[in-house]
């Protein structure tokens, strides 16, 4: 189909068209070919370049024969003008004598005069000679063509917006399903929902606070949950971001422990590196401890797999209140490898996150 369009076009047009567009992809091969010492990609730059000499040949012989027309339909005319010229000025015959002459018995019919042809006449005087257009006009047309359109492609990513579906598009809260909230969370003063922590989390810089600016988060939630071992009494609601390589989990608790309660539990768990600080004026403690891991088989049998040490998990915990009456928020980040950003990003995270938590009410 392309083939059968660029014979449509006048040649002064197709072969500057060529020449320019073979002549800037076979270079362009060439040059990736040459620093990625790829063969293939060599031989497909030569065939390009070989077209465009094919071109450039093509042009120089059209220019070679403009310059120096063979005059072969002007000399036809000539020869053709000169023997009717011949033939009107040949001798007339001699008279006969009288004397002579034969009897008018015997006489031959006298030869008919000769008659110049019809068709034969005075040629017509050479119309006005029709104006060819200029070829050089025409393929500096063609490339200036070429060229716009060069630049109108290599622009219009830069001012119109792209409709790529191949670029991932980062994770919504506005996914998250819409749940009745627990009986908990009617009778807990002020408590934040799993979707406005979601909201608060799901940051477009969240992902440059942990490290990692160029990853989209690629999966967000919330959840309007309550604590384990309170007969569903104590409200628990909790978002998570996830990227590629960290993830980030976020969850207020509306019980009565406060933050110094908190660390005098940590001296009989699992925790290490424990560092109190205080964030926002309030009292908070940075501990480290290991995730677990739940293996869930949903084949036939359905059965999983026991439960394992996950990768160790950095954990900020800040109390709800500046005065430390009871409730905190904890934010943790963990990643599969088992590396860790540093306590500056949970930092971050909080200093975003706790103005979006109301501080809880005296009680």
């Amino acid at each position: 189909m392309l083939g059968f369009l660029l014979r449509l076009l006048p040649f002064w047009v197709r072969e500057p068209l060529l020449i320019a567009v073979t002549s800037v992809f076979g270079v362009r091969i060439m040059y990736l070919a040459v620093r990625d010492h790829d063969g293939v990609a060599a031989g497909l730059g030569v065939v390009f370049l070989v077209c465009a000499a094919v071109s450039v040949h093509k042009v120089v012989r059209a220019l070679r024969a403009r310059r120096n027309p063979v005059p072969a339909a002007s000399a036809a005319g000539t020869t053709a003008d000169a023997a009717v010229h011949a033939t009107a000025q040949a001798p007339a015959p001699a008279p006969i004598p009288a004397s002579a002459q034969a009897p008018a018995s015997i006489l031959a019919p006298a030869p008919a005069p000769v008659q110049a042809h019809a068709g034969v006449g005075p040629r017509p005087g050479p119309g006005a000679p029709e104006k060819e257009p200029n070829a050089w006009g025409q393929a500096f047309a063609a490339v200036a063509v070429f060229g716009a359109l060069a630049v109108a492609l290599w622009a219009a990513p830069r001012f119109m917006p792209s409709d790529d579906n191949t670029t991932p598009q980062p994770a919504s809260c506005s996914d998250t399903e819409h749940e009745e909230l627990p009986k908990a969370f009617k009778k807990t003063p002020r408590p934040v929902t799993g979707e406005e922590l979601c909201e608060a989390l799901n940051r477009p810089d969240l992902a440059k606070v942990l490290g990692t600016p160029v990853e989209t988060a690629t999966s967000a939630s919330g959840t309007n949950n309550t604590a384990p071992l309170t007969d569903e009494k104590v409200a628990m609601p909790e978002a998570e971001v996830s990227f590629d390589t960290y993830t980030v989990n976020v969850s207020a608790t509306y019980n009565h422990l406060s933050i110094d309660q908190n660390v005098k539990l940590m001296k009989y768990g699992d925790e290490t590196d424990v560092k109190t600080l205080r964030v926002l004026g309030r009292p908070a403690v940075l501990s480290s401890d290991h995730t677990m891991r739940i293996e869930i088989n949903l084949g036939s049998g359905g059965s999983g797999g026991p439960v394992q040490q996950g990768p160790l998990a950095r954990t900020l915990t800040v109390a709800l209140d500046r005065k430390d009456r009871g409730g905190y928020c904890d934010i943790s980040v963990w990643s599969k490898s088992g590396a860790l950003p540093a306590d500056g990003a949970l930092l971050d995270i909080a200093a975003k996150v706790l103005p979006k938590i109301p501080e809880r009410p005296v009680r």
